[in-house]
């Protein structure tokens, strides 16, 4: 198919924007998951097991095909949507928000990496599957390469930081090919987690985000079939929203994670007894030292939630572009975006470490699980640094310059 042909091809099934029903349906959804997530949160964080379980509620519930087309037995909603439920789980377990962002985005590479035709077949099967979808395509991580075998490729090679791999159905993999007529392409693909010759390492311990099966993927001379190509990783406008894609959902998984923190610390504020002996007051709840700490953060977090919510719902009309959508467009929105990612990163981090200025000493408590929040944001703001979002902005709003488009951008 030629470029020209691909301009026009409707290449997203996305069209319109959510209505308040759609939002209410789902949010509702989201809030019963969030609350049976809430009850043994860090609990399960501190088993720091496989989050087997907890797929399975997200696949009960119904969240996994809520971004599928309704002819394909989906739930046919919208991506505002998608950035709402990310964030409505994140506030009480952001690993699981971790897990539900990633496995929209590797989902969505359906619509973003696949050409018309094929596409079909593929929500088909995600859909009759409710297939959770990982990945193992960390940019800096170049080790995997694939080589031509008939009308198949065979990679081989790892990849670290390989998110949703260690539960998921499926993983997308990005590979550069070494030989052969397609030598020099990305190509995109999926294998499923039981192909023989994949390797799921399970060597996630770190910090935070204990339960995002983010272990390494190893692949042995695997057979990748004509069938399990999703497509070829291009710089056409339409198909690298995926990038801005990503980066939006993170935003919204910092903003829940602020939201959930600020949320615990009123009610950890609101129980405490006495106050402190100079307030003047009777509880901690009056004294305006913290009632002046809380306000900050709240006005904060809910300025954040506001850029947030516009901009979750402009993805919708800029996928709706389809084909259309300019090189200058895309970048538009995607410093839009990273506007959102800079201040989305500092208020997770400041809320969540600054919330046990409101709560004490007691808070500190293994049992209180007040840490959860600070751990899992601290972690994954480190995947790509903020400073360079910072620069990219800067240079964008002064010069109309844009970086290097890559996975990051």
């Amino acid at each position: 198919m030629s470029v020209e042909t691909l301009q026009t091809s409707p290449r997203v099934p996305y069209t319109g924007n959510a209505t308040p029903d759609e939002l209410s349906y789902w949010e509702a959804i989201a809030r019963n998951v969030a609350d049976q997530l809430r009850v043994d949160a860090i609990e399960r964080d501190r088993a720091n097991q496989q989050p087997r379980r907890e797929v399975q509620l997200l696949k009960d519930s119904g969240l996994l095909n809520l971004l599928a087309p309704t002819e394909f037995g989906g739930g046919g909603g919208h991506w505002e949507t998608a950035f709402q439920a990310i964030r409505i789980i994140s506030s009480v377990d952001g690993s699981i928000g971790q897990l539900l962002a990633y496995h929209y985005i590797n989902q969505s590479g359906i619509a973003f990496y696949a050409l018309p035709p094929s596409q079909p077949a593929w929500w088909q099967a995600t859909v009759n599957g409710n297939w959770l979808w990982g990945d193992s395509v960390n940019p800096v991580d170049p080790t995997l390469t694939l080589t031509a075998d008939g009308d198949g490729y065979r990679p081989n090679g790892l990849k670290h930081f390989s998110t949703g791999s260690g539960v998921g159905d499926v993983i997308v993999f990005n590979a550069l090919v070494v030989d052969g007529i397609n030598e020099g392409k990305i190509i995109a693909f999926v294998l499923e987690t039981t192909r023989e010759g994949v390797e799921l390492l399970d060597d996630w311990d770190n910090l935070g985000q204990r339960l995002t099966g983010s272990g390494s993927v190893k692949n042995t001379n695997v057979r990748v079939n004509p069938v399990d190509v999703l497509g070829e990783v291009t710089e056409e406008p339409i198909s690298t929203l995926l990038t801005p894609g990503i980066q939006l959902a993170f935003s919204n998984f910092y903003l829940g994670s602020a939201e959930g923190a600020l949320e615990r610390g009123r009610q950890i504020l609101l129980e405490r007894k006495n106050s402190w002996f100079l307030s003047g007051v009777d509880t901690y709840a009056e004294d305006k030292i913290f009632q002046r700490a809380i306000g900050e953060l709240k006005a904060r977090t809910a300025a954040v939630a506001a850029l947030a919510e516009k901009i979750n719902r402009k993805f919708d009309d800029v996928a709706a572009r389809q084909g259309a959508l300019t090189s200058e467009e895309r970048w538009a929105y995607a410093n839009e975006i990273a506007e959102l990612k800079v201040v989305s990163t500092e208020i997770g981090l400041e809320v969540s470490h600054r919330i046990y200025e409101v709560t004490g000493a007691s808070s500190t408590k293994s049992s209180v699980g007040l840490d959860l929040f600070w751990r899992n944001v601290r972690t994954h703001t480190l995947h790509d640094p903020v400073d360079y979002k910072k620069i990219e902005v800067g240079a964008y709003y002064l010069n109309g310059d844009v970086p290097p488009l890559s996975l990051y951008t």
